[in-house]
């Protein structure tokens, strides 16, 4: 470009891409209907992040009550130079799970990565922070990659190549994964990385029960709206009949398990269609929407040994209710 020319405002930067893997963004009718088949019924909460989803969860994580953010940043833009001088410069990131992409930025201009991929549900999210997070960084180049979040064959084609890489996969969004698919998910990551990868991961620790179930049902109503979401998103992109005044959003910490839970309850019997397929409800009976496993030090760090890491660091906060570590590949 010549000096005497300039950029039109609405082009995204030039170190800037916006990719597609194709399995990403949008409602999957049949995941859906599988789901809502089962006993107890559920839904992936990766369908959660729509646009408006997406928006209500960044307010969610400006609560007094939504600890795990603030708490999490917190560490990071302590411990920042630590941590990038774990990992080392001119490396490929890829961030699983990015929204707005404010944690990373933490990380930058310490890290120095030479390329940031971003991984997403939501390609609304993405259009809205990636060309803002590579105006910041013109030294940069930033891929925004919609799809599911976690390593796949489709991901791999759109990485660099000899390279040093590093996953940033933080917001304990590990925790929405049941044991084994975590375990499954850090074994694909593993693979993904190669011998010299290193992995940054976020971590929700185990905390005094009412701090966790504040946390889910904060007074502002965010949550509430947030799983509700989900319905408006169904009949919108699915053509289903939900009516959001017969549900009600419920959270509770499942002691036996470890793990929060996130429910739609059907406040009256009611019968549900989307497109051919009809759904009976009973008063209290839930759609399951969402969990988030809690962690101890040694509980993660022994299913990361499972999946082949080795915890390299560990960092925490004063109370010891967000945990971050950097992991190598064994």
């Amino acid at each position: 470009m010549r000096p005497s020319e300039k950029k039109r405002p609405d082009l995204p930067p030039d170190n800037f891409r916006l990719l597609s893997l194709g399995n990403g963004g949008d409602v999957d009718f049949s995941e859906v209907i599988d789901g809502l088949r089962q006993t107890p019924k559920s839904i992936a909460p990766k369908f959660l992040y729509d646009a408006r989803g997406s928006e209500l969860f960044n307010s969610i994580c400006t609560t007094d009550a939504y600890y795990p953010t603030r708490t999490e940043c917190g560490i990071y833009r302590q411990q920042a130079p630590t941590i990038a001088a774990e990992i080392g410069a001119d490396s490929v990131v890829i961030e699983f799970g990015p929204g707005d992409m404010s944690k990373i930025r933490l990380l930058l201009d310490d890290l120095r990565p030479l390329t940031y991929v971003g991984v997403d549900v939501s390609v609304a999210q993405l259009e809205e922070a990636g060309p803002p997070l590579a105006d910041a960084y013109p030294w940069l180049e930033v891929v925004a990659v919609c799809g599911d979040f976690g390593p796949s064959a489709l991901l791999e084609e759109h990485l660099p190549r000899g390279r040093k890489r590093v996953a940033f996969f933080p917001g304990s969004t590990i925790g929405n994964l049941d044991p084994l698919e975590a375990e499954e998910f850090l074994q694909g990551l593993r693979q993904m990385l190669g011998a010299e990868g290193a992995a940054v991961i976020g971590v929700d620790m185990q905390k005094p029960l009412a701090v966790l179930e504040t946390a889910y049902n904060d007074p502002e109503g965010y949550t509430c709206a947030f799983n509700l979401n989900l319905l408006t998103r169904l009949n919108r992109e699915l053509g289903a009949n939900f009516d959001e005044r017969r549900f009600r959003h419920k959270a509770f910490y499942n002691e036996q398990l470890g793990r929060i839970e996130m429910h739609l309850v059907s406040v009256v019997q009611q019968q549900v269609r989307i497109g051919e397929q009809e759904f009976d409800f009973q008063p209290g009976e839930t759609i399951h929407t969402e969990s988030s496993w809690k962690f101890t030090r040694s509980g993660f760090a022994e299913l990361a040994g499972k999946a082949g890491f080795e915890v390299q660091r560990f960092f925490t906060d004063e109370n010891t209710w967000f945990g971050v570590f950097v992991l190598r590949v064994k």
